[in-house]
């Protein structure tokens, strides 16, 4: 494995390039966005790409999208029914979730690969969507199912990788070479799971 490298500090890094060969905490992001005058709202991998261009385009700040949504009904107030079509401004606040309680019972929960099924069929109804929660939950009970880890989660995805293939660590294990495999550069600023991190 290569030798440790020490990361440089930001005011020592001059392009997005090399900004994202490196891990960064979400704490730090922000800092540097607080440094640099830039908007220091929004999820990690938006600070990242904010900074990132903000090198490369001598401080400028990257333009968001818009995302227009075209529907006006009230998720929070609105009568909701079985029938009720789902929206491109659809929200899981306390009204979705009584009503999702209503149909499915106490045991129902709010989760995230349930929410992305949501967002992701506009035009369904909620008599849909509570059925697929149920198919949700039923794939929890295949020995074989693996919960899909979203990208921006790294912590999470190394260490399931690095237990299934080195059976009898543990956590604390996994941890250890986390934090040894987060201080060297990537291309990418992602860290991912190595059987050679067992060298580091």
């Amino acid at each position: 494995m290569s030798k440790k490298v020490q990361r440089p500090t930001f005011e020592e890094i001059k392009s997005g390039s090399e900004f994202n060969r490196w891990y960064w905490l979400k704490e730090e992001l922000i800092d540097i966005c607080k440094q640099s005058g830039l908007p220091y709202g929004g999820g990690k991998f938006e600070l990242r790409d904010r900074i990132s261009y903000a090198l490369d385009n001598d401080g400028q700040l990257l333009k968001k999208q818009k995302q227009t949504k075209t529907s006006n009904f009230n998720w929070a107030k609105a009568i909701l029914g079985p029938e009720t079509v789902i929206t491109d401004n659809i929200t899981f606040g306390p009204n979705f979730r009584n009503f999702m309680k209503k149909e499915i019972g106490n045991r129902f929960s709010c989760h995230s690969d349930f929410m992305d099924w949501v967002k992701s069929n506009t035009g369904k109804t909620l008599q849909d969507a509570a059925d697929q929660w149920i198919v949700l939950e039923k794939r929890k009970q295949d020995p074989d199912f693996k919960r899909e880890i979203a990208d921006h989660n790294m912590y999470a995805q190394y260490t399931r990788d690095f237990l299934e293939d080195n059976l009898g660590m543990t956590l604390k294990d996994a941890c250890k070479y986390w934090l040894l495999k987060r201080q060297l550069p990537t291309e990418t600023g992602f860290i991912k799971y190595d059987p050679r991190d067992l060298n580091l």
